[in-house]
């Protein structure tokens, strides 16, 4: 994924923080190897995205977020976040082996 650099302010700062994730963690995330899918049920004014990836301790974190474009730049901001729930891991994984043995 190539983009510029992050679009934060205090509205998705603090909607991404209530969950206990740091800027810093989200940020590392997305430069790590990253699930990413469309989410066009949420996406009414804009096209948004579901993205899974890991926390340096290996947790796993689900994080919605669109593309901004600036001076011909894209940037990513993040919308929400959080850690995924045992149950979510579960499915995750489960579509990903699935996945694996289709290619």
């Amino acid at each position: 994924m190539d983009f510029s650099g992050f679009d934060w302010d205090q509205g998705n700062r603090q909607k991404c923080e209530q969950h206990g994730l740091s800027i810093v963690e989200i940020e590392k995330m997305f430069r790590q190897i990253v699930f990413v899918a469309p989410d066009p049920l949420h996406s009414a004014s804009e096209e948004r995205f579901k993205a899974i990836g890991e926390s340096a301790e290996g947790r796993k974190i689900f994080v919605v977020f669109t593309w901004r474009i600036r001076e011909g730049d894209r940037f990513l901001r993040p919308i929400s976040a959080r850690y995924m729930h045992d149950k979510e891991i579960v499915a995750y994984e489960k579509e990903a082996s699935d996945s694996d043995k289709r290619h």
